[in-house]
């Protein structure tokens, strides 16, 4: 039996961070059910992004096969279609939800409440109800009504900041930010859920996904506290250690990164280099030493790393006991062994693509084995939750249709 079987999640989240949280539920054992607009669905079952519907509105076509992006953040859910915009539509969504154990949104403050769905409309149809809405920055405040996506988040959670080379501004990375939100939010569920099982109260969830972002770099806020120094971008280079780079291998973009945390170690990468006389060398016998002199301390390293292939490298400096890991891309991902071994992969037979090998979670629980079926196609569980769930006649789903409050 998975942990979240008997769980019932209404999900009205989009694009990623809130999907990829539905989707851990889901994958324990929660029934989540998606809703979405068959007029205006989620852009990532589109494969689009706002930015490209600005240049070409074709984009806004409505498919009902799902992308691979889409397949990726939304496993094992079911689909149903609402316009939200009708009053069939809206009420058939308070229905829906009061049937259900968790509400789940990422809209702006307020958008859910207009809809009659907020906390305080929900609690009367359920008084045990868990409600979580991942806003960009929270429910109150003064930029509570400011949306934002993983880069803004980044910026203003103080993480792009962080993020580059001293040389040059500040850096968004990827939109990774959003998983890590997603997982925390999924946390924050399982959280409530046990606090219902324990005292049979519901709660409303706010969480601001910039916060989420400060979280991360917790031990930062704690050095400006403490010292009142603002920590600045230092690319790969760490405040103490050296070396502690990326180093360019043989190939086209190919890298791999060498960090060394003592004498002892840098003395065994230096005779894995053929150079045991670096260990002695003034300039780079200690770590205060290497630091001062890091720059040419690369550029030493650069030289020998340069011609050779990353994956034997990397062999030969672990067996040396030295600290090294090649930078991968996705293709080193796919071919990973070790990711091989833990099952990181999982396959699902997805609708009109064939078999689609996507990323699994990234951990794994003694006797329970996670589920991973194809994301829906939209739509694909309207008569189930309209019929079976709402108690619905066929005369007035038909109804429904042809007034396209549903597909």
């Amino acid at each position: 039996m998975l942990p979240l079987e008997g769980v019932r999640v209404a999900d009205f989240t989009w694009v990623w961070a809130g999907p990829y949280a539905a989707m851990v539920l889901a994958t324990f054992g929660a029934e989540v059910i998606k809703v979405e607009g068959h007029k205006r669905p989620d852009m990532i079952r589109r494969g689009v992004t706002r930015w490209r519907v600005r240049d070409d509105p074709s984009a806004m076509e409505v498919t009902v096969v799902p992308s691979t992006g889409f397949h990726a953040l939304n496993m094992s859910k079911k689909s149903v279609t609402l316009d939200m915009m009708t009053p069939e539509g809206r009420e058939l969504a308070r229905r829906l939800a009061a049937m259900c154990d968790v509400v789940m949104d990422n809209m702006r403050p307020g958008a859910m409440a207009a809809l009659g769905l907020g906390y305080e409309d929900l609690r009367k149809l359920r008084p045990d109800i868990i409600v979580l809405s991942s806003s960009s920055h929270g429910q109150k405040g003064p930029c509570s009504k400011y949306e934002g996506f993983a880069t803004i988040h980044q910026s203003i959670g103080g993480q792009s900041y962080l993020t580059g080379y001293p040389d040059d501004g500040p850096s968004p990375g990827p939109n990774d930010t959003d998983i890590m939100n997603a997982t925390t939010t999924a946390f924050a569920i399982m959280a409530a859920l046990y606090h219902r099982q324990q005292t049979g109260e519901g709660q409303f969830i706010d969480f601001s996904q910039c916060e989420g972002v400060t979280s991360l770099i917790g031990e930062f806020i704690i050095g400006y506290q403490m010292n009142g120094v603002i920590p600045e971008r230092m690319g790969n280079a760490h405040p103490v250690y050296a070396p502690h780079n990326l180093y360019r291998c043989w190939g086209v973009d190919r890298w791999i990164a060498i960090e060394v945390h003592s004498d002892e170690e840098f003395a065994r990468l230096a005779r894995a280099m053929g150079k045991p006389e670096l260990a002695s060398d003034p300039r780079f016998a200690t770590m205060e030493a290497r630091k001062r002199n890091e720059a040419e301390l690369d550029r030493i390293i650069e030289e020998w790393t340069r011609w050779q292939s990353p994956e034997r490298l990397e062999d030969n400096l672990r067996q040396a006991g030295v600290t090294v890991a090649m930078s991968q891309d996705y293709r080193d991902l796919y071919a990973d062994p070790h990711l091989r071994a833990r099952g990181a992969f999982v396959t699902i037979d997805a609708p009109v693509m064939g078999q689609l090998e996507l990323v699994g979670l990234p951990w794994k629980m003694s006797d329970c084995e996670p589920v991973f079926k194809p994301a829906p196609i939209l739509g694909e569980h309207n008569e189930y939750v309209l019929k079976e769930l709402l108690g619905l006649s066929q005369a007035e789903i038909e109804g429904l249709r042809k007034k396209e409050v549903i597909l």
